[in-house]
């Protein structure tokens, strides 16, 4: 479940920041022929979208920080419980990485 969340908000977070893309290519294209309220209109759309766009990631980075924290706490649980496993674990990941960068 957590991770169909996670999947809505990263096709928001895209649709906002495509909307806030296209409506600057708007922008862009008619600085040079809009005037006043048009112009100003393009504006405040381009605002609304990016406000959008900093509020769903404002709310991603709310649950990607509780998911780090839940594992952390996960990882201390088990090695706690297990120091022997972890002990193990880590030197195996060691021995890997040291043989993996000693190739280069």
């Amino acid at each position: 479940m957590p991770q169909t969340s996670a999947k809505t908000q990263q096709t928001e977070l895209q649709a906002d920041f495509q909307a806030l893309i296209n409506d600057a290519e708007k922008l862009l294209q008619h600085a040079a022929s809009l005037a006043g309220d048009h112009a100003d209109e393009l504006r405040e759309q381009i605002q609304r979208n990016l406000q959008r766009a900093r509020d769903t990631l404002g709310a991603s980075e709310t649950k990607v920080r509780e998911q780090g924290n839940a594992a952390r706490q996960a990882g201390e649980a088990y090695v706690q419980s297990n120091p022997w496993q972890a002990v193990g674990i880590a030197a195996g990941v060691g021995l890997f990485l040291g043989l993996l960068l000693g190739r280069r």
